[in-house]
């Protein structure tokens, strides 16, 4: 099960002697509009969950809102595609999906991102983008680690499982289509993280309806994506499984007080919840 200790095992202190760029190099990709609250979210969380350096390849008209709330970030249009193209080679994770869309435009710049992204680095498909790959288009993954973090419904199209089929045995069989170093994080009550490369497969037993709430996910992917380049102590399924109990645990806090529990507001306590964690080291 993933639970208080596990995360613990994860965060641990940070070295005296460091600096931004010992946390990991993170490109979040999407926002186009009506849907540019979904990267925000996403890039939020990213922050603050202590990524070192966090850029945001989205929409012109998104940048300004970004910036408003989150001034940590870099930003820059996304259909700059020379820009684009040498952001992907230069940062340890790209992260790609909330609030992207399914338009041509995007398509095009989801193939960029699958051409691009090498075997040394890791790909973080959410959103739009776990759609876009479930029409295929020729598109391949890349040969690294990949992470999935489909709700229910985006599984059913990427494996052709209906929500009901969803156990264990039949998402193992789903994944064998999957590159070998895929981790699936199957969204859902109590959600599961798959590790195809090491057979292991745990779960949550924290979260409720209370995050029954828009931009959840993209708060998850930003959290993913920023333990992911973190905590090299610790194995990509140990950190991803840290961030998805964090995550909801966060919520199950928050939830004591309040009837639903948004997504921003997980975002605001994830520093705090982190430190608790650290110090229970000493």
């Amino acid at each position: 099960m993933i639970d208080q200790d596990w995360a613990k095992a994860v965060i641990r202190s940070r070295p005296r002697e460091s600096h931004k760029g010992d946390y990991g190099r993170v490109l979040l990709i999407g926002g186009n509009p009506p849907y540019s609250g979904a990267i925000i979210m996403a890039a939020l969380a990213c922050v603050r969950s202590g990524a070192g350096l966090v850029s945001v390849a989205t929409h012109p008209q998104t940048i300004a809102a970004l910036h408003a709330q989150l001034p940590e970030a870099m930003a820059f249009d996304m259909a700059d595609k020379e820009r684009l193209s040498q952001l992907i080679q230069a940062v340890d994770l790209v992260a790609i999906g909330p609030g992207l869309d399914e338009t041509a435009s995007a398509q095009a710049v989801f193939d960029l991102v699958c051409d691009k992204v090498s075997a040394n680095q890791m790909l973080l498909l959410d959103g739009s983008a776990l759609n876009l790959y479930a029409k295929r288009s020729g598109t391949d993954l890349p040969a690294g680690r990949v992470i999935l973090t489909p709700h229910q419904m985006e599984w059913e199209r990427l494996s052709g499982l209906a929500p009901k089929e969803q156990a264990p045995e039949r998402n193992w069989q789903a994944l064998a289509q999957f590159p070998e170093g895929t981790l699936l994080v199957a969204k859902r009550h109590h959600t599961q993280v798959y590790d195809k490369e090491d057979h292991q497969m745990a779960a949550i037993a924290v979260g409720g309806p209370y995050q029954a709430t828009g931009g959840m996910g993209d708060t998850l992917a930003g959290m993913i994506a920023a333990f992911a380049v973190q905590f090299p102590q610790s194995s990509l399924y140990q950190r991803v499984g840290a961030a998805v109990y964090l995550h909801s645990a966060i919520a199950d806090d928050l939830s004591r007080t309040n009837y639903v529990t948004l997504p921003t507001a997980i975002s605001q306590q994830i520093p705090q919840a982190m430190k608790i964690l650290e110090m229970s080291h000493n």
